[in-house]
Order: C-alpha cells, then structure tokens, then sequence
C-alpha cells in the first residue's frame, strides 16, 4: 500500500519505518526541515533501539522518503496517518493545533479519495472534528474517510511493539475503511478490535489511565510496608499471580514518568471533566504518583540527615530505561528538590546526557556510574538500566564518601546490598530505619 505519516516524532516515525520494513511505500512528512535532512543522511532525532537500522534498511531498499511537503506525501498516498505532538496545556488539555493544522492542510490539496488516519493520542470526538475540518477546508468535492488507530508504542520497546502488539484497535466509520485498515495490519497476525471511532479513541486513555492507576497502587501499597516491615515486591508477586491482576506494573518505585502516561492520565481527567463526570479516582492516582516522588526526596533527606552541603549521585535520568527521552521523568523533581535543599549532583545516564544538560545545567554529568559516584555521600538510582544492576559494588564503595544507597526502582537486593556493607533503602522494602546508627 501508498501510506503517508505526517509528524517524526516517537510515534510518527517508528510507525513509517515499520511500515516499510512490512513492504509498504512509505513518505515521513514533517515541518521540521533539519529533522528531514538528518533523517535522509539516517541520522535519528532520539533514541530508540533498533529504529536507526530499521530506518537505514527502509531507505536503502527505496520504501522509505522523508519530505517536508504535505502536499507531495498526501499524493503519493492512500492512507494517511497523523502523528503530530499532541502537547498538554496549562488547563491539562491536549492541544490539538498541530492536528487540526494537519487536517485543514490535507483537505486543501486533497486529489481523490484518501483515509486519513488518527494515529497521535487524541480526546474523544476529535474524529468528528477532523472529519468536519476537511469537509470545511476542501476546495473541490472529493471523498474520504477518518479513521482512529491509537498506537500502543512503549520507548524503548517501540519497534517490538509495532510488530508484535497485543492487538491492533482500529476506530471506523465505513465499509472502505475497514477493509484498508484490516488489510494494513492483517499480515500482523494479531487480534484486530473494530470499534467505532469514539470508542477507539476511548480506548487510549482509558488504558494509560488504568496502568498508571496500577503503578500508583502498587506505590501506595509500598508506604503500608515500609510502615509494619512487609516486603513491596513480595507483595506485588502474590497479587500478580492472580490472572485477573497480573503481575506487570506493580513495581514500586519513585513515580512514573514520560510523555504517555502524566499527559494521558491529565487529559482524561480534563476530558471526564468537560463531560460533567468527577474522575476523582484518577485524581487520586495523579496525587499518589506526585507525592512518590516527594516520598523518595525526602528518603534520602532521612538518610544523609542534613542534605544542605551534601553530594548525592543520581544513576539514571530518563524517565525510563532504553530511551532518552526525559520529558516528566521523576529525576528532574528529585534532583530540584535535592538542589533546592542545597545539594550538589553527580549524574550519569546512560543515553539521556544531551537532553540533561539542556534540562539540569546545574548538575555535573559525568561519564560513568564510578564517576557520578567519585565523592559522594549517596547513590540514588532513578531509572533501571540494566547496567546499574550488575555494577563494581566494591569499588562503588571506595569511591562513595559514605556507602549509602537509595534505591528508587528497587533493581538491588536488600540483603545482599547490607551484606556488601551499604545502608540500603528501597521503596516499600521494609520498615525504612534512616538512622546513622542502621
């Protein structure tokens, strides 16, 4: 099939290689003129395992252009997906601009049929408004349809995730289609979940609602154990085992972060809000994963006693292990706070230096865990790369002014970390005894 996805960002441009890579002809269209021509030289805009290649292998093969004229990706298409940003405002509402610009300019050089395709996170309805921008916006007669895919792409996993999803959503209001959607995606071999449109954008939301909702019980649960001494991830193993719960997102840390989740959970409240129902459980939710973060500030506070003067090495800066996007993740607050209360930072990440430096100019980066850890008289981790688990625990503890480590994504185990001679504290490992004297 001709598909065009107009945005190259997470989202837009992991779908287009994918695509591509499944056999299709496919045109990345974005505004951005220096993103276009580093893509075409495969230099990639951010971080993603796999995509560097994937995009390479697309290029070469001749599935794959890159352009900056919606007008050229709309003709050369059949299907076009948009997967433009979809930014929060101040109110908590998704602002939809960048889409209805998308909309308005498709309908002005629209030249026969074409299925136009929500692929960005969008509010319930914004179908129906997409589909009224066009018929508004075109300048002669033509036929097409609007259709809503929501796209369940983890960072990290993304390009695992487009090939082998748990299920394909597709929101439809034609015969036609319908049948170039299930076409599309059929090769998949997945569970394909025809809906109507509303329905389809629904089903975004209300799943990044529900497993933030998981991740902020889970957290809540870790507070009762370290209150009375039971073990969080204990817990969450015999919770998990029970089909109807499942074991995934029932990791206790210091808060979630990313663009999905803070964004999605806010706009659904706002979206609930506008049609006259109080979502005070995903209220809750957000209020539980804010004050997580708070919680694990303040944990380290506990240790060090006096943080003012204090140097404290923060492992991990992305919201997420296997990207580099920092956008809401948690070390931002933790570090503000710490800074706040007058600390000085040592960090590594193992991918998200660059965007750090831009974010955190008041931290010293560093070009290695042992490094960040040069001096210091805490380790915090904050996000899971697998090459924090498996670190030189003996020469971590020479390096540290004091063998205290904070661990906000529970990656160590509690008795061998006390057994190497650290204080250890977890998120919900047991009564958190802070003292000097533990």
């Amino acid at each position: 099939m001709e598909i065009s996805v107009v945005g190259a960002g997470h989202v837009g441009l992991v779908t287009g290689a994918c695509f591509a890579d499944l056999g299709h002809s496919v045109v990345v269209v974005d505004n951005d003129a220096k993103r276009i021509t580093n893509l075409r030289k495969g230099v990639m805009p951010y971080y993603e395992p796999g995509l560097e290649e994937l995009v390479a292998r697309g290029v070469r093969e001749k599935r794959l252009t890159f352009t900056t004229s919606l007008k050229e990706g709309v003709a050369q298409s059949t299907i076009i997906f948009i997967a433009v940003g979809t930014p929060q405002k101040a109110t908590g509402e998704a602002d939809l601009a960048y889409v209805e610009i998308v909309a308005r300019s498709i309908a002005e050089c629209l030249p026969g049929y074409r299925l136009v395709v929500e692929k960005s996170t969008v509010p319930v309805q914004t179908g129906k408004w997409v589909a009224h921008t066009i018929k508004t916006y075109l300048k002669k007669k033509q036929s097409f349809d609007v259709a809503s895919n929501p796209e369940f792409l983890r960072e990290g996993t993304a390009i695992q995730d487009f090939m082998k999803p748990d299920r394909v959503v597709l929101g439809v209001e034609s015969a036609r289609a319908k049948a170039l959607l299930v076409e599309l995606y059929k090769p998949l071999g997945v569970p394909i979940v025809v809906t109507d449109i509303n329905s389809a954008e629904l089903i975004k939301h209300a799943s990044n609602s529900f497993l933030s909702m998981k991740i902020s019980f889970i957290n809540a649960v870790s507070q009762i154990c370290e209150r009375v001494g039971a073990d969080v991830a204990q817990v969450a193993d015999g919770m998990g085992l029970d089909p109807r719960i499942g074991r995934s997102f029932l990791n206790a840390g210091a808060g979630f972060g990313g663009f999905c989740f803070p964004k999605d959970l806010e706009a659904f409240i706002k979206i609930a809000e506008q049609l006259g129902y109080d979502f005070e459980l995903l209220k809750a939710v957000r209020n539980v994963n804010e004050q997580q973060k708070r919680v694990f500030a303040a944990k380290i506070q506990r240790a060090l006693w006096v943080v003012k003067g204090k140097t404290i090495a923060v492992l991990g800066l992305a919201f997420k292990p296997n990207t580099d996007d920092m956008r809401y993740a948690p070390a931002i607050d933790v570090i503000e706070y710490l800074q706040g209360e007058g600390a000085a930072i040592r960090a590594f990440d193992p991918q998200a230096m660059k965007e750090a430096a831009r974010l955190l100019p008041k931290v010293t980066l560093c070009k290695d865990p042992y490094d960040a850890a040069r001096g210091a008289d805490c380790l915090a981790v904050l996000t899971e790369w697998n090459e924090f688990k498996e670190l030189d625990f003996k020469r971590l503890k020479k390096l540290l002014r004091q063998p205290l480590v904070v661990d906000g994504r529970n990656i160590y185990d509690p008795a061998r970390m006390r057994a190497l001679g650290f204080r250890y504290h977890g998120i919900g490992r047991g009564k958190d005894d802070s003292g000097a004297g533990e």
